[in-house]
């Protein structure tokens, strides 16, 4: 039996037993790690420029195996999911396209499994960071499983694969001390992007509304890669996906994502499990640009580079069919958890092009799913399991879940009488695309990939005024987070003064850098309307909106049904908030409240009702929580309606110091009740009140309800003067 060891423990001791494995990169060259030199890491081994990259690029299969295999169990990327199920519906048949099943028939209904998520946080970040988000649907068709992993954003960062790694790891916490969380708002990442021009497109999204969406249902989704469609005869055609909601695109507001990653971090998570559960199924429709093949080269952008989109101006969307989800998981982690995607998971009739950055990705996903569970049979998983049947040779391993009969498990064979045996094209055996592929084996970039700002010039011009506000006000956020005075100053003289000088002055006056002299190089006039958001709001349709009506005991029961009636009749929801659960009464009529102010805000909601009655009222005045929802949710441009003494709330709180009751008559009625631009008041008090909707001394219920749900369907007042004031 041993002696145990008395010697005493020294505290540096452990210092010095890590620092024989410390190391630092300062002044030393790349090298792989068996210790030879690199001497180029940004583009991949092809064969020519723009050709497939190879197998044999041994640095590039160390780089991404290395980063596919730097965390577990969770994902690398996309580690905070919520996910559904449904249905995916043809509109028409697309058999002159493409020979894949779910595109021949619009009376096969064809399941899916839709996982959404944020791509830097780890699981137990928030759901409204700023950050791109991953919109993956895995197809069950017949002929087999096929993956469209997406994003909500159709353009990439990067244009080749090599790079994943370094992109993930500028954008991941600081390694040093782990932060920040779910975040790009540090020196590592723009000093990253401050040396990669191509990101410019990609960062204009990602500062934009398009990074903070309102939910899930009301989010839209791309393929990013250009694909190819193939036909019966062999007829191959270059194919982009996008997934439309049929609810329109919105978004959060800057403060309001920062308030919700306190107050209900599983935002997004909730909103699309609550609406499934109530009925209100979120739908997608999936649209698609083709484009000839004799076509790929007519374009002043490459159709292989992953950070350009084809402008719709030039190549329309054609929209073919529709997905619903209408179910959800039973079981998170068996389920959302366990889904494995892969974009090489495809079916005859879809093949893929030279995109240097999707091929990476059909390396790097089979690997990470094969780290992440430790096996290759993830796909054995029932969430994965294709309903098409399988057979195939590939026995044995960690998770085999398959019991195979038989004593042959090889190919050819004859004992098996060869089977399984392969099938012709006729009968659904994937056939590639015949594509004459040439060049010198080059770890070279194609010239066609070197435009990297005409494109962020052309989405800076497609926003709304209010839209370059936001974006603006974002990347004075995230540059003024850099400590790192050189970074800022290249992004603004080097990176953001090439898109636009007027961008990068604002930028600059606010994170403490000299302004630029204006770029000559940048006067494209060119615009790509379909980037803005405030353009895909639907403001025809107030259908899942929520409304939150602030009462108390005393309030206007009558009032608060009749606008709950027609609210609901519209298709949204209203939810009555006050500051203790239980029932409200008036009399002998009582109405049931739903939430607390402790437990809610208004940035949970997309519009606020304050019913009247004098009790109701007077008690709220007293409440700094009614208040605060009140002036909060005028802050954010949200439409406010007020009935009767309901006003008084909004008197008393605070609307940027604007006095409604001191506004004279052509703005108050009786009650001293605001009405929304374009109904009876002067010009100037509309422009600030605007989306504020009273109840006028000749209206009945259902006038000042028609006026509200007209202001509620804009979604955000954003022309609204006086919001910029409030204090909340």
């Amino acid at each position: 039996m041993s002696e145990p060891n008395d010697t005493p423990i020294d505290e540096h001791g452990k210092d010095a037993q890590l620092d024989e494995h410390r190391t630092d990169a300062d002044g030393q060259y790349l090298t792989t790690n068996h210790g030879a030199r690199v001497s180029h890491t940004d583009d991949s081994l092809k064969a020519g420029p723009r050709g497939p990259t190879l197998m044999e690029d041994f640095h590039f299969r160390e780089k991404m195996t290395h980063f596919d295999h730097e965390r577990m169990p969770e994902r690398v990327v996309h580690a905070r999911g919520s996910a559904a199920h449904g249905y995916f519906e043809l509109y028409e048949p697309l058999t002159e396209l493409t020979k894949a099943a779910l595109f021949q028939d619009t009376s096969v209904r064809t399941p899916v499994f839709v996982r959404f998520s944020t791509v830097v946080g780890f699981r137990g970040s928030a759901d409204t960071v700023r950050d791109v988000r991953g919109f993956a649907t895995k197809f069950y068709t017949s002929a087999g499983n096929w993956d469209l992993v997406g994003n909500n954003m159709p353009v990439f960062f990067i244009q080749d694969g090599i790079k994943v790694p370094d992109l993930v790891h500028a954008i991941k916490p600081q390694p040093h001390h782990e932060m920040p969380q779910a975040s790009a708002a540090h020196d590592n990442f723009w000093d990253f992007i401050s040396l990669m021009p191509e990101s410019a497109h990609t960062i204009m999204w990602v500062l934009s509304d398009r990074a903070l969406p309102r939910s899930y249902r009301m989010m839209d989704g791309f393929g990013v890669h250009t694909f190819r469609f193939v036909n019966e005869q062999g007829k191959a055609r270059f194919v982009k996906f996008h997934w439309r909601s049929t609810l329109g695109a919105s978004s959060l507001v800057w403060d309001e994502a920062q308030k919700l990653a306190g107050k209900d971090p599983d935002f997004n998570r909730r909103d699309l499990w609550e609406a499934i559960e109530m009925g209100e199924f979120p739908e997608y429709e999936l649209g698609i640009q083709v484009v000839e093949e004799e076509d790929e080269h007519r374009f002043d952008f490459d159709l292989l580079d992953a950070t350009k989109v084809i402008p719709e101006s030039i190549v329309p969307v054609r929209i073919v069919g529709k997905m619903t989800l209408n179910r959800n998981p039973d079981n998170f982690f068996s389920e959302t958890e366990q889904v494995a995607f892969h974009p090489g998971h495809v079916v005859s009739g879809i093949d893929f092009t030279n995109d240097p950055l999707l091929q990476g990705r059909l390396f790097s996903y089979i690997d990470t799913q094969i780290n992440r569970f430790s096996s290759a049979n993830f796909n054995e998983l029932p969430i994965n399991r294709p309903l098409a049947p399988v057979h195939n040779n590939q026995r044995d391993g960690f998770m085999r879940q398959t019991i195979n009969k038989g004593s042959v498990n090889y190919s050819p064979n004859s004992l098996g009488k060869g089977c399984p045996m392969t099938a012709p094209a006729n009968m659904g055996g994937y056939v590639h695309h015949m594509e004459r592929v040439e060049g010198h084996k080059v770890r070279e970039r194609s010239e066609s990939f070197k435009d990297h700002f005409s494109q962020p010039i052309m989405f800076w011009n497609g926003l709304t005024e209010p839209e370059r506000e936001r974006l603006i006000s974002a990347a004075q956020f995230e540059l003024g987070k850099v400590e790192s005075k050189e970074v800022r100053h290249r992004l603004i003289h080097d990176f953001f003064n090439r898109i636009d000088h007027t961008l990068a002055s604002r930028i600059a006056t606010s994170v403490g850098i000299d302004p630029p002299a204006a770029d000559a190089s940048a006067p494209i006039t060119a615009a790509l309307p379909e980037v803005s958001v405030d353009r895909r709001t639907r403001p025809d349709s107030i259908r899942t909106r929520r409304i939150a009506i602030l009462a108390a005991d005393g309030v206007d029961v009558g009032m608060v049904e009749s606008v709950m009636a027609a609210l609901k009749q519209e298709g949204a929801n209203a939810e009555v908030i006050s500051k203790s659960k239980g029932t409200l009464r008036n009399g002998s009529r009582a109405v049931e409240v739903d939430k607390s102010f402790v437990t809610t805000g208004s940035v949970m909601y997309d519009a606020v009702f304050v019913p009247g009655g004098r009790a109701s009222v007077d008690a709220l005045r007293q409440e700094g929580d009614a208040r605060h929802f009140v002036s909060e949710a005028f802050k954010h441009g949200k439409a406010i309606g007020a009935t009767d003494e309901g006003v008084d709330l909004l008197m008393a709180s605070d609307l940027g110091g604007l006095d409604l009751a001191s506004d004279g008559e052509s703005a108050t009625s009786r009650f001293g009740v605001v009405v929304a631009s374009g109904t009876s008041g002067g010009e100037s008090m509309a422009d600030k009140v605007k989306g504020v909707v009273g109840h006028g001394t000749d209206d009945d219920s259902a006038a000042f309800t028609a006026r509200f749900v007209q202001a509620i369907a804009q979604h955000r007042h954003w022309d609204r003067e006086m919001k910029a004031k409030v204090s909340a």
